[in-house]
């Protein structure tokens, strides 16, 4: 290895060594490693003055919006319609065209309009990126395995479901939500312990002044069952001094989904769950993804 601060080592002929290498497109860490010098300070010092190779170069994503910010800029709009036209933040704009000439002013009410478009523009923006955070978290995912169908089902059941208590035995399985991805995994992790669907039985809680008929036949179609089948629904009564805020036609209330003759699987799930905080706490079985 090369000592930079040996005195049999020329420094004008290692900075040769480093530029020529520079110049045939090498990385600050190619020519480290070419000529062994492993001092940054010094191999700036040896590279002083010679650009960096494009293809070392960092992509900055916004290099293309930074350049129609400053186009628009000359053209004399404003932060507002630059933000309209090209849905960024107005600091980044800021940041990019400070140093280009001031547009002339205008009324108060075309600021306004202008202002308005442009927030409005940022919401869409924000919404399209919402949308598409979610869409790749979702296909991150991939397909589940029975075993983690079953750990997720022991974790939905103990969170949302029927638990037994001391002061009050219930050692039946019963499941009450509204959300219809929740039912349709717990009813897929009721078929995977092989429970049968006779053993199945749902009815409906729902406010009175709701669609009743509706959401009877949204959740049949849910539980891909019928609707004849399904027990009496409980009417909640409404409260006009209450502001709801599960109003509407997206409202369908809960779903009870029971489970005939549960007791001994009840007892399992009550263990399974024991079983997966006791692997958590003393790490059993825990590995890196």
């Amino acid at each position: 290895m090369t000592a930079i601060n040996d005195k049999s080592v020329d420094f004008e002929a290692l900075r040769e060594q480093a530029v020529a290498l520079r110049r045939e497109g090498l990385s600050r860490r190619q020519i480290r490693d070419r000529i062994h010098v492993h001092n940054n300070d010094i191999l700036n010092r040896l590279l002083e003055g010679e650009p960096v190779p494009e293809w070392t170069k960092r992509p900055n994503a916004k290099d293309d919006l930074r350049e129609k910010a400053r186009e628009l800029r000359l053209r004399g709009l404003t932060y507002d319609q630059i933000q309209l036209e090209l849905g960024c933040s107005k600091s980044s704009i800021s940041l990019w065209v400070r140093d280009l000439p001031k547009p002339p002013k205008r009324s108060r009410e075309e600021a306004s309009a202008i202002a308005r478009r442009g927030w409005e523009a940022t919401l869409q923006r924000r919404e399209r990126e919402r949308q598409e955070t979610k869409r790749t978290a979702a296909e991150s995912i991939g397909d589940l395995s029975e075993r983690e169908l079953f750990l997720l089902g022991i974790g939905l059941y103990w969170a949302e479901g029927t638990k037994d208590k001391p002061h009050a035995r219930r050692e039946r399985v019963a499941f009450v939500n509204s959300d219809p991805g929740m039912i349709r995994i717990f009813l897929a992790w009721l078929d995977l312990l092989e429970v049968p669907r006779q053993q199945h039985k749902y009815h409906l809680l729902i406010h009175e002044n709701a669609d009743v008929a509706e959401a009877e036949t949204y959740w049949a179609d849910v539980t891909q069952s019928r609707v004849e089948d399904f027990g009496k629904t409980t009417l909640k009564k409404h409260n006009p001094k209450t502001v709801r805020k599960n109003t509407g036609g997206t409202y369908r209330g809960c779903l009870v989904v029971h489970v005939q003759q549960s007791a001994d699987l009840y007892r399992r799930v009550e263990g399974w769950w024991c079983g997966i905080v006791d692997a958590s706490v003393s790490g059993r079985g825990l590995s890196g993804p």
